[in-house]
């Protein structure tokens, strides 16, 4: 059985755009090899950390979202703690909130927070 999942990491800003690229496809090569699906990807860029990361202060972060095996999700965060190169990960499985949300925001465009609170004032709202 395949589960639903989202991988953010974040890249050493050391790194070159081609380290970068080259980084990206390994992974993703990784996951298609292990039998995940993957769904969408997102480039985010170069960002500043709230705090230093080993040492550094930004980091390029990428986004992955896939159907997988639970059983996958391991290999994947052990090459994740190989390569010197990432800073930091982060790995969820995906609800159906979840799933909705993200398919929504891939259509609608980026800004999709903003609409779903309006939506949902009533809740947001102090009684």
């Amino acid at each position: 059985m395949q589960n639903h999942y989202e991988t953010i990491f974040i890249t050493s800003p050391l790194v070159t755009d081609s380290q970068l690229k080259e980084s990206v496809a390994r992974f993703k090569d990784l996951m298609t090899q292990n039998g995940a699906e993957v769904i969408y990807e997102e480039d985010w860029g170069l960002r500043k950390f709230s705090y230093p990361i080993k040492k550094k202060t930004t980091g390029y972060y990428h986004l992955f979202e896939y159907k997988a095996p639970s059983e996958f999700i391991q290999k994947l965060e052990t090459e994740f703690n190989r390569d010197e190169k990432i800073l930091r990960y982060l790995t969820v499985s995906l609800e159906k909130y979840g799933i909705m949300y993200n398919e929504k925001r891939r259509k609608e465009g980026k800004n999709v927070a903003p609409k779903l609170i309006e939506e949902n004032s009533d809740l947001t709202k102090s009684k």
